[in-house]
């Protein structure tokens, strides 16, 4: 993916009211940033934004977490949010492998949105559904780990199937055609694109229950 250049973006990002310029201060203790004991559900690299802030419109009663490592990304999505005050969402700018850094055991969702496929085998670990990331995210989940993704890419689907059963998840809805299905579903922007270029999305809903 090649970044445009944005000037002063990382200016622009955490000067946003939306976005949490310590968020290692309320790690285990988001609620308090929220001022309320609502359920708290994470988009994994948020993009410019339109999946969260669409989630956080919809669902007043759910707070919401974007995170994205890019600032040139980012900074289109703050600029959208500049006349919001959507009171559930707040934005971080970091990357996914400090995430146990931010949070611990207060996530109730998690939400991968048409995430770098890494297609090379080499590169395998680096997809969020591998292995290595699943064992971060059971340090940040309240409850039973919740994982929902959408992809155009059928070679990264195929291998989140796999090692999100593998790592002893059931996957509770499965699509590969997602406008076609009856799910309740906000898009993002890449989806948006694909969808008019007549692409396939594909999509997972994925829950660990605890061992009985």
């Amino acid at each position: 993916m090649r970044l445009r250049r944005v000037k002063d973006a990382l200016e622009i990002v955490e000067a946003s009211k939306y976005i949490v310029l310590n968020p290692e201060e309320y790690k285990g203790k988001f609620n308090t940033l929220f001022n309320n004991d609502n359920p708290i559900h994470v988009e994994i690299g948020m993009g410019k934004g339109d999946y969260v802030v669409g989630m956080a419109e919809k669902y007043p009663d759910i707070n919401f977490i974007g995170i994205e490592k890019y600032e040139s990304v980012m900074v289109r999505g703050v600029q959208k949010l500049e006349d919001t005050d959507y009171k559930n969402l707040k934005l971080l700018h970091m990357d996914a492998l400090n995430i146990c850094d931010v949070f611990d055991h207060e996530i109730d969702t998690i939400y991968l949105n048409f995430s770098d496929p890494w297609p090379k085998n080499k590169h395998a670990k680096r997809r969020l559904t591998s292995e290595v990331f699943l064992k971060l995210y059971d340090n940040i989940f309240k409850g039973e780990p919740h994982i929902v993704q959408k992809t155009d890419n059928i070679l990264l689907f195929a291998s989140s199937i796999e090692s999100l059963s593998k790592y002893g998840y059931t996957i509770e809805k499965c699509s590969l055609d997602l406008a076609n299905e009856d799910i309740e579903n906000v898009e993002t922007e890449y989806e948006k694109k694909f969808k008019a270029k007549g692409y396939k999305i594909n999509y997972l809903d994925a829950v660990k229950y605890s061992k009985k």
